[in-house]
């Protein structure tokens, strides 16, 4: 174990591993319990009763609330025992009760980016794929290799499926049941879920520009407000609106979704 002479604050009633690696400035709290081949960057702060087990790794300047549990092995009966990963990037926020699983399969990961806020008891299973600046409110839960793309926000006790896939910039409404894929930069709720609206908010504190934002307007009228099928509405819009990053990014994304199974690209078509 690195104890730096820096300030790094270990609780007399924290177990820790003697393989475990703590940097600069890192502070245990009160009977936390930290596994083998565990390593904690700069600066990040463990609140009482936090357990981290095996082959995780946590960025730089997080803190985690009390009880939360970091590495747990996964609710998966495909896994048995073999080595997986849970990797954390930098400066997030992971309140008390939250619990992310390692990945199951081997040398598989779960992880998640930087300047995410992960509310009370929220939970993220095995093999998922964070991006960055996420917000998940009090009691979400993600099923397992669910991929979100950066700075989504979901509503309190939102319901995610397994291999659904979350574009950026979404955001999706408390308690909904989420078992299709979310295109970016939509606004989404419901049980089960349906787009109801462009997230313009989001897109103005983003810095898009007006003339991407008023393209992608039109693109969701043509795509959720119109008697267009899903054909119609994409060759409508690439006749019609002016092609941008935004819009690129969002056409990809929906066509993908027909390559999967159920709305949901990142599930393969069962024979």
């Amino acid at each position: 174990m690195k104890n730096s002479e820096v300030a790094t604050e270990v609780h007399p009633t924290a177990i820790i591993h003697p393989s475990a690696e703590l940097g600069v400035g890192v502070k245990i709290g009160p009977y936390c319990v930290i596994g083998p081949d565990v390593r904690i960057g700069d600066g990040t702060r463990l609140e009482s009763h936090v357990v981290i087990e095996r082959y995780t790794t946590l960025g730089k300047n997080c803190h985690i609330g009390a009880s939360a549990v970091l590495g747990g092995v996964p609710q998966d009966y495909k896994f048995h025992g073999e080595r997986s990963f849970l990797d954390i990037g930098d400066n997030n926020i992971i309140r008390e009760f939250c619990t992310i699983h390692r990945a199951s399969g081997e040398e598989e990961s779960t992880t998640i980016g930087n300047n995410n806020m992960l509310m009370a008891y929220c939970h993220i299973g095995h093999n998922c794929k964070l991006g960055n600046g996420i917000t998940m409110a009090n009691m979400a839960g993600v099923s397992g290799h669910v991929l979100i793309e950066d700075k989504v926000v979901l509503g309190g006790m939102a319901g995610v499926h397994q291999n659904v896939r979350i574009g950026k910039l979404a955001m999706v409404g408390g308690m909904s049941k989420v078992v299709v894929d979310i295109p970016p930069f939509m606004m989404a709720d419901g049980r089960p879920i349906k787009v109801y609206d462009l997230n313009v908010i989001g897109l103005r504190r983003n810095g898009v520009a007006p003339r991407v934002r008023a393209g992608l307007r039109h693109s969701y009228k043509l795509l959720y407000r119109s008697s267009l099928n899903i054909s119609q509405a994409l060759s409508r819009i690439e006749a019609e609106v002016e092609s941008s990053e935004e819009l690129t990014y969002l056409l990809d994304f929906i066509k993908n979704i027909k390559c999967g199974h159920h709305g949901r690209q990142r599930e393969h078509p069962r024979s």
